[in-house]
């Protein structure tokens, strides 16, 4: 008997690793993948490497995030050389209406990306981000 043979079914030993024990396997957030421990030939996705759905655009919404920071810079200056509150009022409505514009596009990046990916992977996982994506908004609702 050859020593592959012997150790075949035997135990790893204690200072050994078992690489096809997935049942530790981690994402980015250090929260364990079911999925992937019951069932190894599940595909990696993106989110499982911890990135997120935004990732793609994320120089566009900085861009995005830049233009709306200098909106709400505006309004600072515009309070502090005492310009007419309807003028005011009007540019609170345009810097409201980008950020609500840009949360949307983070919403419908949200779904595809993160809910896509907790519903290929089925189980609790999915109603879980369908609850957190409802919660978001409903939060965005009352704004």
């Amino acid at each position: 008997m050859t020593t592959t043979e012997a150790g075949a079914g035997a135990p790893s030993s204690p200072d050994t690793t078992d690489v096809t024990d997935t049942t530790g396997v981690t994402d980015a957030t250090g929260t364990t993948d079911a999925t992937r421990a019951t069932d190894p030939t599940a595909p990696v996705t993106d989110h499982d490497r911890g990135i997120h759905g935004y990732h793609h655009q994320k120089q566009e919404h900085l861009k995005r995030l830049r233009r709306i920071e200098g909106q709400i810079r505006g309004l600072q200056r515009m309070v502090d050389e005492d310009v007419y509150c309807i003028d005011i009022l009007t540019q609170v409505s345009a810097s409201t209406k980008a950020l609500q514009s840009f949360a949307l596009q983070l919403l419908e990046e949200h779904l595809r990306h993160c809910v896509a990916d907790a519903a290929l992977k089925g189980g609790d996982e999915i109603d879980a981000k369908v609850k957190e994506a409802t919660q978001a908004i409903a939060r965005m609702l009352r704004t």
